[in-house]
C-alpha cells in the first residue's frame, strides 16, 4: 500500500498438552513451545512491529516458586530483542551447566519461559504513546493463583466510555479510560466474582481454605466469566486469556471481525491471527487448522481438555475484508486466490481506459502488497489478449507461418516499474524539506516507457490518503513522460472510519471524502455538509442503538466515477504532464473475490455493530469543528 496503515494486531497462543520430556523425548529440545511460539510470531510480524510482548505459565509449581513470566519490548527489533531476552538465559546455562538443559524438571522450576502456556503479542502503536507500558500482554496479579489474569488481543471497542463508566460503578478505580485497560479490569471483575461465589459454596461444605483452592481451579467456569464480561462489548476482537493455575481461552466477536485460527491435537493447541502462521510452523495443511467461530471462546482447562463453547450468539459474519486486500500475509491459499480475483475485477475499466491498446500500455504496480492483484489483472490481460490473437489468425485469407508467427509474439507489456527504498528516511523536520524528501522515497525503472505514446497503468491495494501518490508516486512517474498515468485501487473507495482496529479513525484524511466535500462546495451543494453536521449533533448523545450514519448522505448526490475523477484531480501535482486518471473497484467487484468477508463498512459505511454510526457521526463533527481527533 503507497498510504502505509496500520492494523491492531495480531496474537500467538500455544498451550503444551504433554509435559516437557515428552517434547524433549520426541523432538530434542524441552524449549518446544516456546521455539514454535518464536516461528508463529516472525510468519506474523506483518501484524506489528511498533512492540511485542510473551507470556508464559507454568502448571502445577510449588509456591514459592515463581510461574509467570512476562516480557515486553519496543525496540527497533521487537521480536529480536524479546527472544534474545528469552534465549539469554538458556545460552548462559549452555555456558555454565548444560546438562541442565536437558534436566527438564530443574528447567521448569528454576528458568523462566518453560511453562506450557505461552502467549505472545505483536502491536502497532495506532493509539496512544508507543510505550512498553502499552504492550500486550497485560497482567493482573493475586496471591490467589485462580485470580491471576494475563490478557492479549486484536481488538478496538466502540463504547469505552460505558464500560469505564461500569468499572466506576462497581467501586473500582481504573488508571485510564481505554479499552485494553477495560476489558482487562471487566475480566478479572467477573473473574474474582467467580473465584468468591466457588469461595463461599465450598467453605459452607466444610472445606479448608487450602482444599477450597485446588477445588475453585477444576470447578472455574471460564465460559460464564466470559459471558458475564463480554455482554456489552462493542467492537472487534480477539482476546486471549491465561489464568494463574492453569486455564486459557481465545475469544472471537460475534460478527467475527477480527481473524483467529485453530489447530489442536494430542500434543499442542494452538492460535494465531493468520492460518498460514500455524501451517508454516506446525506443518500442516490448510484443512488441518481451524477458524474460529464467531462469538464463541476456545476453552481449554488446567486438566487439558479443550472445548468451543458459544459466549455471544453468533451475528451476521462481517469479518474485515481488509485482512483479505491487504493485513494478512498472501500465502493464505485462500487470500492469494482473492487477491488474484481482484485484480481480475477491476482488469475490465482497466481496459477501456487505455481502449485496448495493449501495444502502448505498459502494466505494473506499486510494491509490495498489490503484487498478487497485479497478477490478477495481468492474466485478465492475457486472456483478452489472446482472444484477440484468435480472432486476428480467423480473419487471416492467406495464413502464412510469417503472419501467424507476428500475431503470436504480440504480448503484455508488464514490467518492474516503482522501486521502494526502504532504507530512506525523512529525518529533515520542516514540511516543505520533507516533502522534497519523500519524494525520492520511491524510484523508477527508465528506458521502458515510451515517452508520450505510452499508458502507464500502476495498481495499488487500496488508496487511504492519497499523501504518497500526490507527494512522490505520481512524481516520479511523469519522469518517464508516459501520455497517461492510471493509478488502479484493488480496493473500493474507503469513504468511512474504520472502529475495529485499523489505523483509518479521521474522515478529513480519506481522499474520497476530501473529494466529495470539494464536488459539494463547487456545485453550490455545500448546505448538505450543515445538514448532516446537524443530524450528528442531534444523536451525538443518543444510545448507539439509536443512531444511524448521517455521513452517507455526503456520498449520495455523485456516482463513484465522479468521485474517483474528483480524487484524481485532488492528488494530482502541479506541473504534471501526464494526464492522470484513477480507477477504483467496485463494492461488488469486491464482495465477489472476498465472498467470506463481508466486512466492507469502511467502504459501504455499513457497520456491523450499534456502536460503528455512533463513531462515524463523531468523526463528522469532529471534522466540520475543525477538532484533529480520533472519534473514539
Amino acid at each position: 500500500m503507497s498510504d502505509a496503515i496500520k492494523h491492531e494486531c495480531g496474537i500467538a497462543f500455544i498451550r503444551l498438552l504433554k509435559p516437557l520430556e515428552y517434547y524433549q523425548a520426541k523432538y530434542g529440545t524441552p524449549f518446544y513451545g516456546i521455539n514454535k511460539l518464536y516461528l508463529l510470531m516472525e510468519k506474523q510480524h506483518n501484524r506489528g512491529q511498533d512492540g511485542v510482548g510473551v507470556a508464559n505459565i507454568k502448571l502445577d509449581v510449588e509456591p514459592g516458586k515463581r510461574y509467570i513470566s512476562r516480557y515486553r519490548s519496543i525496540s527497533n527489533k521487537p521480536i529480536q530483542d524479546t527472544f534474545d531476552y528469552i534465549n539469554s538465559r538458556f545460552s548462559k546455562l549452555d555456558k555454565e551447566d548444560p546438562m541442565k538443559l536437558n534436566d527438564c524438571a530443574w528447567l521448569k522450576e528454576n528458568v523462566a519461559f518453560t511453562g506450557e502456556l505461552l502467549l505472545g503479542h505483536l502491536r502497532y502503536g495506532t493509539y496512544g504513546k508507543n510505550s512498553v507500558e502499552a504492550c500486550h500482554p497485560f497482567l493482573r496479579q493475586n496471591n490467589w493463583k485462580t485470580r491471576n489474569l494475563v490478557v492479549a488481543g486484536n481488538f478496538n471497542l466502540t463504547n469505552v466510555d460505558e464500560l469505564f463508566n461500569f468499572m466506576v460503578e462497581i467501586g473500582q478505580h481504573p488508571k485510564e479510560k481505554a479499552d485494553t485497560v477495560t476489558v482487562m479490569e471487566k475480566i478479572g471483575h467477573f473473574l474474582d466474582m467467580e473465584n468468591q461465589e466457588l469461595f463461599d459454596h465450598y467453605k459452607s461444605l466444610g472445606y479448608s481454605n487450602k482444599e477450597i483452592s485446588e477445588l475453585i481451579a477444576k470447578g472455574l467456569n471460564v465460559g460464564q466469566i466470559l459471558k458475564r464480561a463480554s455482554e456489552d462489548w462493542d467492537g472487534g476482537y480477539v482476546m486471549s486469556g491465561l489464568f494463574g493455575h492453569g486455564d486459557s481461552f481465545v475469544l472471537r466477536d460475534p460478527n467475527g471481525i477480527r481473524p483467529a485460527y485453530y489447530y489442536k491435537d494430542d500434543e499442542v493447541v494452538v492460535v494465531a491471527s493468520e492460518r498460514p502462521a500455524i501451517q508454516t510452523a506446525f506443518n500442516l495443511k490448510a484443512d488441518d487448522v481451524q477458524e474460529l467461530t464467531p462469538g464463541h471462546a476456545l476453552i481449554t482447562k488446567k486438566g487439558g481438555t479443550v472445548s468451543e463453547e458459544e459466549i455471544i450468539a453468533p451475528k451476521e459474519k462481517r469479518a474485515c475484508s481488509f485482512e483479505r486486500i491487504y493485513f494478512s500475509r498472501g500465502s493464505d491459499q485462500d487470500i492469494y486466490q482473492e487477491r488474484l480475483k481482484l485484480g481480475r475485477n477491476i482488469a475490465p475499466k482497466v481496459f477501456d481506459e487505455v481502449d485496448h491498446d495493449f501495444e502502448n500500455t505498459v502494466f505494473s504496480f506499486i510494491p509490495n502488497t498489490a503484487e498478487i492483484s497485479y497478477y490478477g489483472m495481468m492474466k485478465a490481460a492475457d486472456d483478452q489478449l489472446n482472444d484477440w490473437k484468435t480472432e486476428q489468425i480467423q480473419s487471416l485469407s492467406n495464413p502464412t507461418p510469417e503472419k501467424i508467427q507476428s500475431i503470436l509474439s504480440r504480448t503484455t507489456r508488464s514490467e518492474k516499474i516503482a522501486i521502494k527504498d526502504a532504507k530512506l528516511r525523512t529525518f529533515i523536520t520542516q514540511d516543505e524539506a520533507r516533502d522534497g524528501l519523500v519524494a525520492h522515497v520511491y524510484d523508477v525503472t527508465y528506458g521502458v516507457v515510451k515517452e508520450g505514446t505510452d499508458n502507464l497503468v500502476m495498481i495499488d491495494d487500496s488508496i487511504v490518503r492519497g499523501t504518497t501518490l500526490r507527494q512522490s508516486i505520481i512524481r516520479i512517474l511523469d519522469r518517464l513522460r508516459p501520455k497517461k498515468i492510471i493509478i488502479v485501487s484493488s480496493a473500493p473507495q474507503i469513504r468511512y472510519p474504520d472502529c475495529y482496529g485499523i489505523d483509518m479513525a479521521k474522515l478529513g484524511d480519506f481522499a474520497a471524502f476530501r473529494a466529495a466535500i470539494e464536488l459539494l462546495k463547487e456545485r453550490k451543494q455545500d448546505k448538505l455538509i450543515t445538514d448532516v453536521y446537524h443530524s450528528c449533533k442531534e444523536q451525538e448523545n443518543a444510545p448507539k442503538e439509536q443512531v444511524i450514519n448521517h455521513v452517507k448522505r455526503i456520498y449520495e448526490p455523485f456516482t463513484p466515477d465522479e468521485i474517483s475523477d474528483k480524487i484524481g484531480e485532488l492528488l494530482t501535482p502541479n506541473g504534471i504532464q501526464a494526464q492522470v486518471k484513477l480507477i477504483y473497484q467496485s463494492l461488488e467487484g469486491l464482495k465477489d473475490a472476498c465472498p467470506h468477508n463481508s466486512g466492507d463498512w469502511y467502504f459501504s459505511g455499513d457497520y456491523p455493530t450499534q456502536g460503528g454510526n455512533k463513531v462515524v457521526n463523531k468523526a463528522f463533527i469532529n471534522f466540520v469543528e475543525g477538532r484533529d481527533e480520533r472519534a473514539y
